[in-house]
């Protein structure tokens, strides 16, 4: 009867624990890609820019336009938490093809806060359109993004992400050609299996522009400068690094290690001393 309830009060404590995991996860187990916004938003972006510092900003899940020419680099930029995996997605409407010389080839880059250009783990990165094709589709699926690297590595840290959407190796002819672009971000939220041990202490968000701080007793401004960050940030905010669902998992081996300790003595301490024989034998 002891080893029985033992085994069902083990039972129960480990289906309270299972239960309230999810609860007590935190942001590492809240899915942080925003919902999409749907095609109509008035919000949504709809112009690109030419460089880094020109980036437009999009949040994920929203669906960003611009129109440009053949020959120009398009610019977005994105922000990317630890233990997401974002994918970009691209879609390029093409000039007509009477007015096309040649296949067309188009290719999207993603850079992190660094400008260190990220590796695609899948995707079709770069894509040729046929001469008489009416629009070409990119995709690239980063890896997943760690809280912390060692300073030689090339790994995706959390902060702000550029999209470079551009045509390469185009002749004369085909360049100045009128072209629209569509440009969407999701992301997969992998969890504690994507952990490391270590945070950066600030996200990869680099200054875009120069502000001038202003005086809180006055309209006059105080001489002094600072870096006007990205505006846009995870719904949940930076996480910090150091939580992830792997201290749920954690808790609940040291409690199935503990219970397991406990049936193990109640099944092999025995029934003690006989009632039969006596104490000084």
């Amino acid at each position: 009867m002891r080893v029985r309830r033992v085994l069902t009060t083990a039972v129960l404590l480990l289906g309270v624990v299972a239960a309230s995991a999810p609860l007590g996860a935190g942001p590492a187990l809240a899915d942080s890609s925003p919902s999409a916004s749907p095609s109509g938003d008035d919000s949504a972006p709809t112009e690109a820019g030419t460089s880094f510092r020109t980036a437009t900003e999009i949040e994920q899940g929203t669906r960003a336009t611009a129109n440009g020419s053949t020959g120009d680099y398009l610019y977005w930029s994105f922000p990317a938490d630890a233990g997401q995996r974002p994918t970009v997605k691209a879609t390029v409407k093409l000039p007509e093809a009477s007015k096309r010389a040649a296949a067309q080839t188009w290719q999207i880059d993603v850079y992190d806060g660094l400008r260190r250009r990220q590796a695609c783990q899948y995707g079709a990165q770069t894509r040729t359109a046929a001469a008489d094709a009416a629009s070409v589709e990119l995709a690239c699926t980063l890896r997943t993004v760690r809280a912390w690297s060692e300073t030689w590595a090339n790994d995706p840290l959390p902060g702000t992400y550029y999209i470079r959407l551009t045509a390469t190796g185009l002749g004369a002819g085909d360049l100045g050609q009128p072209v629209s672009a569509e440009v969407r971000v999701e992301s997969k939220d992998i969890g504690g299996s994507a952990a490391v041990d270590g945070s950066l202490a600030k996200p990869l968000v680099p200054g875009v522009a120069v502000t001038s701080e202003k005086s809180e007793d006055s309209e006059k401004d105080s001489g002094s400068a600072s870096a006007a960050l990205s505006s846009l940030e995870p719904d949940d905010g930076w996480t910090s690094g150091w939580w992830s669902d792997r201290w749920v998992w954690t808790g609940i081996g040291g409690v199935l290690a503990a219970l397991a300790g406990i049936g193990g003595y109640a099944l092999t301490r025995g029934r003690g001393r006989p009632g039969r024989v006596p104490p000084g034998a």
